[in-house]
C-alpha cells in the first residue's frame, strides 16, 4: 500500500553527509503504512457486527467485530451460576466441618471443586472474549472484507494500516553505498497534497546491492503523529 512520493536526503546527526547543491541527492522514495495488517479472527463464526467501514480511523483495542456469540454467553452464565451454588454450598458445610459432622478430606474435596469452578468460569469468560475483534494498532481502515451475516474462518475482516509511524523506502544509487548508515537523520519533503519537510530516522540499510540496477535500499522511519 502506497500512501505517496517523497524525496529523501540523508544527513549525518553532526552535521550534512552532503549537500543538496552537489547534485541528485535528493532521492525519490515510496511513502508506506509501517504495518499492513489482514485482522482475522482467533475462532471462526458468524458476524454479528461490524462497526468501522473503510477510511475510518481506529484506536489501538477499539473494538472492530463482533461474531455471534449466544453459546458462549450461555456457558458463561452457567459456569457463573455453578460456582456461585458450590461457594453456598461450601458455606453451609463449613459450619458442619466446625463441629466435626464433616472429615477434612470431604472438606478439602469441596475447596478443590470451587478452584475448578473458578477456572472453568474463567475459560468460560476467555472463549466469550474471543467472540470480540479488537484493533491490534492505531491507525485506518484500508479495506472490508466482510459484513453482518457472513462466515469468517480462515480469511480476514478486514485490512487496517498503521500510519505512525511512516515508512519511506528509498532506492540509492551503489555510489553512496557504506555512506549512510542506521540511525542517520534524513529530510524527508513528501510531495502534494502532503507537502512540507520533516525530519526522519534511517531504521534500515540493505547489505545485498542490486547488481543489475546498481543500487541499494534505504528504509527512513517517520513519525506520524495525529495523522
Amino acid at each position: 500500500m502506497i500512501i505517496g512520493f517523497a524525496l529523501v536526503l540523508t544527513i549525518l546527526t553532526g552535521g550534512a553527509a552532503w549537500s543538496a547543491e552537489e547534485g541528485g541527492l535528493f532521492h525519490r522514495g515510496l511513502v508506506e503504512p509501517s504495518d499492513v495488517i489482514e485482522l482475522s479472527s482467533q475462532v471462526p463464526g458468524i458476524i454479528e457486527r461490524v462497526s468501522v467501514e473503510r477510511g475510518d480511523r481506529i484506536r489501538q483495542g477499539q473494538t472492530l467485530a463482533v461474531l455471534k456469540s449466544g453459546v458462549e454467553a450461555a456457558q458463561v452464565e452457567l459456569a457463573r451460576a455453578r460456582l456461585d451454588f458450590g461457594k453456598r454450598r461450601v458455606l453451609r458445610n463449613q459450619e458442619l466441618y466446625e463441629k466435626q459432622l464433616i472429615s477434612i478430606h470431604e472438606k478439602d474435596e469441596m475447596e478443590t471443586e470451587i478452584l475448578i469452578m473458578e477456572l472453568q468460569l474463567r475459560e468460560a469468560l476467555e472463549r466469550l472474549e474471543l467472540r470480540t475483534i479488537a484493533s491490534p494498532v492505531q491507525g485506518i481502515v484500508v479495506e472490508r472484507h466482510l459484513g453482518p451475516g457472513e462466515y469468517i474462518g480462515e480469511g480476514s475482516i478486514m485490512r487496517i494500516a498503521r500510519i505512525d509511524p511512516l515508512n519511506v523506502e528509498v532506492v540509492v544509487p551503489v555510489e553512496y553505498y557504506g555512506s549512510i548508515e542506521k540511525g542517520m537523520k534524513a529530510e524527508v519533503r513528501p510531495e502534494e497534497p502532503l507537502g512540507g519537510s520533516h525530519q526522519g530516522t534511517v531504521v534500515i540499510v540493505d547489505e545485498v546491492i542490486d547488481a543489475a540496477s546498481g543500487t541499494f535500499g534505504v528504509r527512513v522511519r517517520l513519525s506520524n503523529p495525529g495523522h
